[in-house]
């Protein structure tokens, strides 16, 4: 018998494949993304795919690849993959929300420290052959303010860390989050710019977050302020941004997320915030440390591998959740459209074929519905056809 295959794209950790393998599944691995057309190629057979922040799985490569069961976004974001397509076609999709996060808090600690202390232009000058012991420009982050935009598994974890270090922080987040520490909620997002020495954006990737961030929130912030964005991309108007850096009315910056990025190593990386003076620019890496990637790589591979062999859907980002101990015998996954009396029916499928049921666990989210059911019988041949035939059904799956 064949394996089922794998295909791990964008240099995921060598840990996710070994997982894999360990599990039966023939893996490839590829160290670059890769465009539509080469992936609708490349998706012939595969039933797992992971993939990072660079590689775009649209309608289009979704409706070619009618084997594809999962797919691992090893990171955060899943923006590049369109979430609703792949769960009209029963295609789970899972992610990493908590893995790197350590990383990412890091990064941004080390970068606030840097930018306070002005050490990018202090190593400017002295690779220069200059040397300037003035401490004019910088400061302890000591009693400084750090207002964090977005206090989620990020924002609330840099504030617990900022705090050890003696800065004040004020947070701002649409939805209700609880304050850690001393921290301070801002109601609102004027509030929280005219108030703090440090701004930090970790905001997710929602449509509605696009520009959130331009020139009149810049103008906004407190004269000789320092800026972050290690979230995405599209959220600030770096043009602003460069305006008021040039201005002095920004002292400092950091970004690692841009809204075009190079899809590979090598390619030239196009910005208008190149040559800034004290402005940190790294290339998307707030999560790329090896740890961070190993922890990913076993998280991610981990859900990927439960999901095909026992139908649990938990923490996936777009399938009902469902986490059912196996029972024994075969387990049948129905995933179906959302709609009243559609657990009954199987029951009744079940009932007329005189199956009995050992184990069961419906949950819904949105349009659809996922109902996991263990039986005991060996035949299933008529069941199934019945069970495929319901005008609800959308993808219907059996496990040995």
């Amino acid at each position: 018998m064949t394996p089922a295959r794998a295909l791990l794209l964008e240099n995921i950790h060598s840990d996710a494949a070994w997982n894999l393998k360990d599990a039966g599944w023939d893996v490839e691995r590829l160290d670059r993304a890769l465009g539509e057309d080469e992936l609708v190629e490349r998706l012939d057979g595969v039933q797992l795919l992971g993939l990072r922040s660079n590689t775009t799985v649209t309608a289009r490569v979704l409706e070619s690849a009618p084997d594809l069961l999962a797919i691992g976004a090893f990171c955060i974001g899943t923006n590049q993959i369109d979430l609703g397509a792949a769960a009209e076609r029963g295609v789970a999709v899972f992610n990493a929300p908590f893995s790197n996060t350590r990383s990412v808090v890091e990064l941004a600690l080390s970068e606030i420290i840097a930018l306070t202390r002005r050490l990018t232009v202090k190593d400017r000058d002295m690779h220069a052959g200059r040397w300037d012991k003035s401490a004019v420009g910088s400061h302890e982050v000591r009693g400084r303010r750090l207002g964090i935009v977005g206090y989620g598994n990020i924002g609330s974890q840099l504030s617990v860390l900022a705090e050890a270090l003696g800065m004040s922080v004020l947070f701002y987040d649409s939805a209700d989050k609880l304050a850690l520490g001393n921290a301070r909620r801002c109601g609102s997002l004027d509030e929280l710019l005219a108030e703090s020495d440090v701004v930090t954006l970790h905001v997710d990737g929602r449509v509605s977050n696009s520009s959130l961030f331009g020139g009149e929130q810049f103008a906004r912030m407190r004269p000789g302020s320092v800026f972050l964005n290690l979230s995405r991309g599209f959220v600030v108007d770096h043009a602003a941004l460069r305006r008021h850096v040039e201005s002095g009315h920004i002292s400092g910056a950091a970004v690692d997320v841009f809204p075009v990025e190079p899809k590979r190593a090598g390619e030239e990386f196009v910005s208008e915030l190149r040559g800034l003076p004290n402005v940190i620019l790294t290339p998307h890496v707030g999560g790329s440390t090896e740890e961070a990637q190993q922890d990913i790589g076993h998280f991610v591979s981990g859900k990927l591998r439960d999901y095909a062999a026992e139908g649990n859907t938990s923490l996936s980002v777009n399938l009902p959740p469902v986490a059912l101990p196996r029972a024994g015998g075969h387990r049948l996954l129905h995933l179906h459209l959302n709609t009243p009396g559609v657990l009954a029916s199987v029951t009744s499928i079940l009932a007329q074929h005189g199956i009995n049921i050992e184990g069961q666990l419906l949950a819904t989210r949105g349009t659809l519905g996922y109902v996991v059911t263990d039986v005991g019988s060996t035949e299933l041949d008529g069941l199934l056809d019945d069970l495929r035939a319901m005008p609800e059904t959308v993808r219907l799956r059996v496990l040995p």
